[in-house]
């Protein structure tokens, strides 16, 4: 399986992934520049966090604008993988490749703190290596990692098994208090219709290593090879 780590001006989180994918998990990977539109040797792409474009305008927009994340829309819709993760989740937003929004913090801070999480559906080519309702802990670190959706779209999502991760403390209950950004029902990753294209606030890449506090991170890239 080959993956690609898109890179776009601001990224900085791209040789985090790369390290990950080529160093311990010892599969094929290249860096995919923005301005790159043949994606068709790639089995997966993922788009790193960071601050692409400076976040000009709002985080994502600018990006996806780019020849890259038009040549995702077509990548996508061959049923092949994309991943964004926490400013790849805000350019998959902004592209209409994942429903919602990315607003800003509801009290108006970054947070940057390690988050206990919910694995919602196990059902997919992303999580089927967890179990069901299985809490694990990642970093997060974001200023717009506020997730929003109107509810006739939440009640279609739920339905459809496009929640994929929610906040919650260490137990497992979602909350208000486990909440770190005022998301809307809590959620911290979804998937598409089609469940190959997922995003999440929370950075799985640096939670792939025992001295990082966590390795549940490399569960999620480890399930997409699983299904390879």
């Amino acid at each position: 399986m080959r993956f690609g780590v898109a890179v776009y001006p601001g990224s900085n989180c791209d040789y985090d992934t790369y390290y990950v994918i080529r160093d311990i998990l010892k599969k094929e990977v290249e860096f995919v520049d923005y301005r790159q539109t043949d994606l068709s040797k790639y089995d997966c792409i993922v788009v790193p966090g960071g601050f692409s474009f400076g976040d000009y305008l709002r985080p994502g927009a600018i990006a996806s604008h780019t020849p890259l994340t038009w040549a995702l829309r077509n990548f996508a819709e061959k049923g092949k993988f994309v991943v964004g993760i926490c400013n790849g989740f805000q350019i998959l937003t902004e592209a209409h490749l994942l429903p919602g929004a990315l607003l800003p913090n509801n009290h108006g801070k970054f947070v940057c703190k390690h988050q206990f999480l919910r694995v919602e559906n196990n059902q997919t080519v992303f999580t089927r290596k967890f179990s069901p309702g299985q809490v694990v802990i990642m970093p997060i670190a974001h200023h717009d990692g506020n997730y929003f959706v109107d509810e006739e779209t939440l009640k279609e999502m739920e339905e459809n098994g496009q929640i994929i991760l929610r906040y919650c403390d260490m137990e497992g209950n979602v909350s208000y208090k486990a909440n770190p950004n005022g998301s809307v029902s809590n959620i911290a990753g979804v998937c598409n219709k089609g469940k190959n294209v997922f995003g999440l606030m929370p950075h799985p890449e640096r939670a792939c290593e025992p001295i990082l506090g966590s390795f549940d991170g490399l569960l999620f890239l480890q399930s997409i090879l699983r299904e390879a």
